[in-house]
């Protein structure tokens, strides 16, 4: 990390702005905006709907304390005896009850929540209470140390999925073939296995889909088919070089990987040399597992990942978060982002619901102006009804006057404390779980004949031991990612690879196993990668089912892995794969 006092100011970034995004202005409607709060002013400017109209009166609900899940520990032993907590909710805390009043008196903006503001139109940057709340959050707390002059500024969107689109929207021309020259084609870099919601939104745009060689970690920063021979060595051909990348760094959707410090600085130096941006995708991060290391370790004599260990240090330095939880995480590219090429995309979709369809982007201010311009004219904002709800549970009313009631149990909001609180529970709750599927995974991942074998003078035991599939633990995430060891099957060299492993696909979802797994070859970007290596890959979810099934579904994985091994007549293969045909399953 720079010294802070030599830190400089984010380089100027306009010469990858889209040919619209250069084009945008500031909303002529929107800049009326600034001046509705002044008191006693006379609206007659903007076309609102007069907010007595609102068939809302209130929004109340019952909310949990920040509390109900217990954490885990930074440092676990082996074995953890800590993680074997369960979240008994008989004796979870009590909920309490939110309430966002029809109207608050007084006129402090970024205080007060009521429906009166949050059901109104609003300013595109977000409503300003949770705005304020969450650019304190991420300049103080989540990343108190960005190395670039003023730090970065936010905007709030309606989920990850808009904050990536809004973003290659941005800095990212469409491209159609057989319309633009070939040498104006510009490119997405992606991990070799990626989340195909992002590429999916990215290839109808003409971009060119990139894939990087990954390992454990994550991204490969060199070595064959690593981002330095990737960007060193790209054929013009095929159009620009890409000045984008795509990437999601703590448990990695679907590998689980989690890219450690010293990997994401030799990346962002590549970066750096190459003019490329990182588009950081991070619903994860506060899911970050100290246990994996010590797990792994135990198991195998190594752990996941030596310079990814969430809980073993303070990662946050010369500035501390304020909490020890925070500290302890692996952090965000924005922590080596010298030059202000980092745009990080957060949700709210994993810390408190996917259905809230909220989130927010980090960026340097430059470009979250030109975000911002997009976001005027398209979403405007995400729901004012979410919003307030949100801004209510973790701020609370205001101290007089307020009628509303947040999160706490006496009536405040949860504040920056109970948030981080929830934050450390909710990674308590999915460590258990990973701990749980992965310890079955690991007894599991060897098929073990024994019998017994006779010489002329000696009889002995035999024990032989086939590896049917392997796994990472993961350092942070929902997923574990299985690599299935087909060449062990017996009827590998008797059919085709991926019939084979389709086949197994199905196996999983029949009785008595009913296991339903996500296929290696939807997270393929390129057909070379699904077709070489696609099938070879299950994606498992261990957050999905509920606590009290997790032991039983990954034996029952473990299960039908096993039985499926014990196929050697190649007609089984073929019915699993015609009753696979037969129930309208996704080919493989």
């Amino acid at each position: 990390m720079p010294v802070m006092d030599s830190i400089k100011a984010p380089v100027d970034l306009s010469h990858h702005y889209s040919r619209v995004t250069k084009n945008r202005a500031a909303s002529s409607i929107k800049d009326f905006y600034k001046y509705f709060a002044i008191p006693g002013i006379g609206n007659l400017a903007g076309g609102l709907p007069n907010n007595h109209n609102f068939p809302f009166d209130t929004l109340e609900a019952a909310v949990a304390l920040p509390s109900r899940f217990v954490p885990t520990p930074n440092q676990p032993v082996d074995p953890p005896p800590s993680l074997q907590i369960q979240n008994d909710a008989s004796k979870q805390p009590a909920a309490t009850r939110i309430i966002v009043p029809r109207t608050v008196e007084g006129s402090d903006v970024l205080r007060k929540i009521d429906l009166k503001s949050a059901l109104q139109y609003g300013t595109a940057q977000g409503y300003p209470p949770l705005y304020t709340f969450l650019r304190q959050f991420t300049r103080e707390n989540l990343h108190p140390n960005v190395p670039y002059v003023g730090g970065p500024e936010i905007i709030l969107t309606c989920g990850s999925t808009d904050g990536f689109a809004k973003t290659i929207e941005a800095l990212s021309n469409t491209w159609i073939e057989n319309r633009d020259w070939i040498s104006d084609r510009e490119g997405l870099l992606v991990e070799e296995f990626a989340y195909m919601n992002a590429v999916q939104a990215a290839r109808p745009r003409g971009l060119n889909i990139v894939p990087v060689a990954i390992d454990a970690e994550g991204m490969l920063p060199s070595g064959k088919g690593g981002l330095e021979d990737v960007l060193e060595n790209w054929d013009e051909s095929k159009g620009k070089r890409p000045h984008l990348i795509y990437t999601v760094t703590i448990g990695q959707n679907p590998t689980s990987g989690t890219l450690g410090v010293q990997r994401r600085k030799d990346i962002y130096s590549l970066c750096v040399k190459y003019d490329v941006i990182i588009i950081e995708d991070d619903p994860y991060w506060y899911l970050q597992y100290p246990s994996a290391n010590t797990s792994s370790m135990a198991a195998r004599g190594q752990p996941t990942s030596t310079d990814a260990q969430p809980g073993q240090r303070n990662y946050n330095f010369p500035k501390s978060s304020g909490y020890e939880f925070l500290d302890s995480l692996v952090p965000s590219y924005l922590s080596v982002d010298t030059q202000g090429r980092v745009v990080r995309i957060d949700t709210f979709s994993k810390t408190v619901a996917p259905g809230c369809r909220l989130g927010w982007l980090t960026a340097q201010p430059a470009l979250c102006e030109r975000i911002l311009r997009i976001t005027e004219t398209s979403t405007q904002q995400p729901s004012g009804f979410v919003q307030s709800m949100i801004a209510e549970l973790i701020m609370g009313p205001q101290p007089s006057n307020d009628s509303g009631r947040g999160g706490a149990q006496d009536g405040k909001g949860w504040q920056m404390y109970g948030w981080v609180r929830w934050l450390e529970g909710l990674r308590g709750n999915y460590e258990r779980r990973m701990q749980t599927m992965c310890s079955i995974l690991e007894d599991g991942k060897y098929l073990v004949k024994s019998g017994r074998r006779q010489s002329i003078s000696n009889e002995w035991s035999v024990v032989e031991k086939s590896l049917m599939y392997d796994f990472i633990w993961p350092l942070g995430g929902m997923f574990i990612w299985v690599k299935v060891e087909l060449a062990t099957h017996p009827l590998y060299k008797k059919t085709s690879h991926d019939k084979l492993a389709h086949a197994l696909w199905i196996h999983l979802t029949t009785k008595p196993y009913l296991i339903l797994v996500s296929p290696g070859t939807i997270f393929s970007p390129t057909d070379s990668i699904r077709n070489n290596k696609g099938w070879g890959y299950f994606r498992l979810c261990f957050a999905a089912v509920d606590e009290e099934d997790v032991s039983s579904t990954s034996h029952r994985f473990v299960d039908g892995i096993k039985s499926f091994w014990a196929k050697k007549n190649l007609d089984d293969i073929e019915e699993s794969i015609q009753q696979g045909v037969q129930d309208g399953c996704i080919p493989m």
